[in-house]
């Protein structure tokens, strides 16, 4: 995996700002939340992955450029 630099890691934390709320789209992973499930964002790490409380419960991250979200409008909520 390469890195994302610091300009993208900075993009991505004014994209998602902590309190953002998203649906998951696509996500790779065995352990992964039913696609359509909602969650919050607690953060982005320095490698541009999302940091999501998930509504289910689950703790997985959104890793960039592997797997996908799209910010939920709140009045869509």
């Amino acid at each position: 995996m390469r890195f994302p630099s610091k300009e993208i890691v900075e993009k991505i934390r004014r994209q998602y700002p902590v309190g953002t709320r998203v649906e998951l789209t696509l996500m790779d992973d065995a352990q992964a939340p039913p696609i359509g499930t909602r969650g919050t964002i607690i953060g982005v790490d320095d490698t541009a992955s999302l940091l999501v409380r998930w509504d289910n419960g689950s703790g997985l991250n959104v890793v960039f450029g592997e797997d996908f979200v799209v910010k939920v409008n709140d009045k869509q909520q």
